[in-house]
């Protein structure tokens, strides 16, 4: 009977097994189609700012994407983090604060060539330009905490400048823009004692925030202002983030001038620097800049566009009822006034994007969208232009397939939200540079590739490395006990103090517990579970390899450094595999993914070279061989088992060479030429091999993360036998019953039963 109960778990354990790993190809299949779907819409180039994993180092323990507030911008594949929609990235950088290893960071997309990015140093002031500080989303770098720290950073700076220096009728720094970053330099300007002005184009503080639609959640995360601290919630709507700001302004008399459109600066012959308006000149030692990256609205050039009902800004929607409009745009901003219009009664709204899919929004934006268009509460054209507006309607060109046709929507308003144009010409009046070759160098990856993380590690190991050493040491010091056989011990004049259960010996025991303990820890604060958020998960990992070393070191000194076949030197020893296991697995499972990853990205690479020839030009020839390649590679990368694929070997080039023959067959038939037909088979051959090898890859993947497991079934293992060996001291130990002697001497006498002097 126990026979078949053991067999019937083997069998269950197979079973779900194969479940699993089915399930998990089956969601990395899902993750690379919806990368190439991301490619072939544009998705994959971020607009500011996008993650960039160093496949070297990524452990794929999956913490970044966990941690991510996006959905679908990264991905687990092959066992490591891979980018899947880089558009959808808002600069957040959970995932770089949260990766163990720092093998992700958060960078500004292609800033090597980028000319819209302001060159600036470390100080964020303008490398061609001295004085003229830049600080918010006009750096590139989105997100109001970000804004708000540039603010305070670049005021800190001019403070330290300013320090020693003779009182002057200049001002020192001239703030230009009332928005997060400008109002945070403003108000660490006032804590500081600088003499400054703000001036503001609008009538009142927020700047872009100030135009975003009514209800707008604007902070989502904690944010700390000068002269006010840290921010009581992480929630924030733009209506109450200008309340904020309305009333820090009003109580602490700050020098805003409102109405003040900066026009041009200059520079004297002293280094001063002259803030123009049409309301007059403000001359300071510095300039901030601190005017987003909108500037004015992008318009789009067509006939009708200064009509009264056409709009550039969504300010509050429940102003609009019972109308008919119309949206232009494929960003967030577009599709939330889209949605916000469509709740109002009685309006039909209709949503016009250039491209075929929208494919920069977030994830919530995109799942409202689809729900609205469902419903039918709002109409989405895509592949359609504006080309002209009436006053009674508007007219669009919409592609379907190769031709185009006209569409007429009788309208009442029409919404342009296609972004803005950035301030680059009046940025580069003032003498700010945005030609590429003047930026620092951008370093690839967070604490200079990565040799902050090493660091740490390495001193954390040092220490763990230099507490053992003196732990052997003291063991050689008293070798005299700790190499004698047990009947010696028992008469060794030190044996009460270094036996397991007294003394040092029992007091290496709690070290041991406690460092097991501190060791998983870093699991609670992997998982996030009872609020354990604390921390960075790098410093943490750090901990863990350490503390995993040091206990193993004081529990042999606990076993007086003869563990014998009892329960507690089995735990010992499953404490030295759960040593082994880890560091093992560490290296397996991070070289063999990067392999598989590095096959996939070469994959891509040939899928898109196959996909670069001209349908229109080859006919059936190219589209019989991108079918007939893509259909073989994705077979046998996905659609069919270890087994099946082991057994396949054989017969592979069979399969590939009937496949090439069908392509060389079609392509005669159609008159291309020879040179053309080599290149596509070559290219067919190269797609075939490599998504053999990342199969094969992700199969071996597959049995040495089995490492993982072991370790996993090891710690269990080791915390049942620590726990029986705990359970078993205070029952039987000298220390129980040195305690049960200690309580029984303590304890009251019975009434009665006591001698009579």
């Amino acid at each position: 009977m126990i026979w078949l109960l053991l067999g019937c778990l083997a069998v269950a354990l197979a079973l779900g097994t194969v479940s699993v790993r089915r399930e998990e190809l089956r969601r990395m299949h899902e993750a690379l189609t919806a990368r190439r779907r991301a490619e072939a819409a544009g998705a994959s180039a971020a607009r500011l700012q996008h993650p960039v994993v160093d496949l070297a180092r990524c452990l794929g323990c999956g913490t970044c994407v966990a941690a991510c507030p996006e959905d679908g911008v990264l991905d687990l594949v092959h066992g490591q983090a891979v980018v899947v929609r880089a558009a959808r990235c808002v600069g957040v950088a959970a995932c770089e604060r949260e990766c163990p290893v720092g093998a992700i960071t958060v960078s500004v997309a292609d800033l090597a060539h980028r000319t819209d990015v302001p060159a600036v140093d470390e100080h964020l002031e303008a490398v061609d330009s001295p004085g003229v500080f830049l600080a918010g989303e006009v750096t590139a770098l989105a997100l109001i905490r970000t804004a708000v720290e540039h603010g305070v950073r670049v005021i800190r700076e001019i403070a330290l400048r300013s320090a020693g220096r003779p009182a002057q009728a200049t001002l020192d720094v001239v703030i230009i823009g009332a928005g997060p970053a400008g109002m945070a330099a403003s108000l660490e300007a006032k804590r500081i004692g600088l003499a400054f002005v703000t001036l503001e184009q609008e009538l009142g503080p927020g700047g872009t925030v100030a135009k975003y639609p009514r209800g707008k959640l604007v902070i989502n995360e904690p944010v700390e202002l000068p002269l006010y601290g840290r921010l009581r919630r992480n929630a924030y709507h733009k209506e109450e983030l200008i309340a904020l700001w309305h009333e820090l302004a009003e109580r602490h008399a700050l020098p805003l001038k409102y109405g003040a459109r900066f026009e041009r600066l200059e520079r004297s012959a002293d280094g001063l620097l002259t803030a123009w308006t049409a309301g007059g000149a403000y001359t300071a030692r510095n300039i901030v800049f601190a005017v987003g990256r909108r500037g004015t609205p992008r318009k789009l050039g067509v006939p009708g566009e200064d009509l009264e009902k056409v709009s550039y800004a969504l300010m509050d929607a429940t102003q609009h009822v019972e109308k008919r409009l119309v949206v232009v745009g494929g960003g967030d901003s577009a599709v939330e006034a889209a949605l916000g219009l469509a709740q109002q009664p009685g309006n039909r709204v209709t949503l016009s994007y250039r491209r075929a899919e929208l494919f920069r929004l977030r994830a919530r934006n995109a799942e409202r969208l689809d729900a609205a268009v469902a419903s039918g509460a709002i109409e989405l054209i895509t592949q359609s232009e504006l080309v002209r507006i009436t006053p009674d309607g508007v007219e669009l060109a919409v592609a379907s397939g190769p031709t185009l046709s006209k569409r007429h929507l009788e309208n009442d308003g029409v919404f342009v939200l296609a972004g803005g144009t950035p301030p680059t010409e009046l940025l580069e009046r003032a003498g700010v540079s945005f030609d590429p070759a003047k930026r620092p160098p951008v370093r690839a990856h967070q604490d200079d590739d990565g040799v902050g993380a090493r660091r740490d590690r390495a001193r954390a190991l040092g220490l763990a490395l230099g507490a053992t050493l003196l732990l052997c040491a003291f063991a050689l010091w008293n070798g005299d006990y700790y190499l004698a056989d047990a009947h010696a011990r028992a008469t060794h004049p030190q044996h009460d103090w270094l036996r397991p259960g007294r003394g040092l010996g029992l007091a290496m025991g709690f070290a041991s517990l406690g460092l097991i303990g501190v060791n998983l820890a870093y699991l609670l604060r992997r998982a996030g579970v009872f609020g354990a958020g604390f921390g960075s998960l790098r410093r943490w990992m750090t901990v863990h390899v350490a503390t995993g070393a040091l206990a193993f070191a004081c529990a042999a000194l606990h076993a007086a450094m003869a563990p014998g076949d009892t329960v507690g030197g089995h735990a010992l020893l499953g404490l030295a595999v759960l040593l082994v296991t880890g560091g093992v697995g560490r290296y397996l499972y991070a070289f063999v993914p990067r392999a598989a990853n590095g096959r996939e990205l070469q994959l891509d690479e040939a899928r898109s070279a196959l996909a670069e020839d001209d349908p229109s030009a080859l006919g059936e020839f190219a589209q019989r061989a991108r079918r007939e390649v893509m259909e073989l590679a994705l077979t046998r990368q996905w659609g069919s088992s270890l087994p099946g694929r082991l057994l396949a070997l054989a017969g592979v080039r069979s399969d590939l060479r009937r496949a090439l023959a069908r392509i060389e067959a079609t392509g005669c038939a159609a008159g291309v030429q020879r040179h053309v037909i080599d290149d596509t088979l070559a290219l067919a051959r190269r797609a075939h091999r490599l998504a053999l090898e990342a199969a094969h890859l992700e199969d071996l993947r597959a049995l040495l993360s089995g490492w993982r497991w072991l370790h996993r079934w090891v710690t269990a293992l080791m915390l049942a036998l620590v726990a029986l060996h705990v359970g078993q001291a205070l029952v039987y130990g000298d220390a129980a019953s040195e305690l049960r002697a200690w309580i029984a001497a303590s304890a009251p006498t019975a009434p009665g039963s006591a001698e009579t002097p």
